[in-house]
């Protein structure tokens, strides 16, 4: 194998890795499997009502572009509810949620975190 194919070689296998990571949080943010979700007292504290439906615009979230999402991981997103600046964000711990995951597409090694939070609040 020439360089040329080895660098397609592990390109295809990047690709892969960055599929499984996306299939793994779209789950997790659309349908509440594979981790936890956290939201902030800041959302909370927008008042009744509020935290369901900003729940629902996460899980809805489709507007992934290069400028939003670089790395193709649906990992993070912005969004504005009732004039209230919200950011989702999903991070990767190890199983004793005590590190960074070793490897984020693998959901064996893998505790997902997703936490839904106030801009002012990142």
């Amino acid at each position: 194998m020439d360089s040329h194919e080895q660098d397609s070689f592990a390109q295809k296998l990047e690709a892969e890795r960055i599929g499984k990571i996306r299939t793994l949080n779209d789950e997790l943010r659309r349908c509440r499997r594979g981790g936890h979700m956290f939201v902030t007292q800041g959302v909370i504290s927008l008042g009744d009502g509020i935290v369901p439906q900003v729940i629902i615009l996460v899980t809805q979230f489709e507007d992934f572009t290069p400028e939003n999402d670089p790395h193709g991981e649906h990992d993070f997103a912005a969004l504005t509810v009732i004039g209230h600046r919200i950011n989702w964000k999903i991070d990767y711990y190890d199983r004793n949620m005590e590190y960074g995951s070793p490897d984020p597409a693998d959901p064996r090694v893998t505790t997902r975190v997703l936490t839904i939070m106030l801009a002012s609040e990142y």
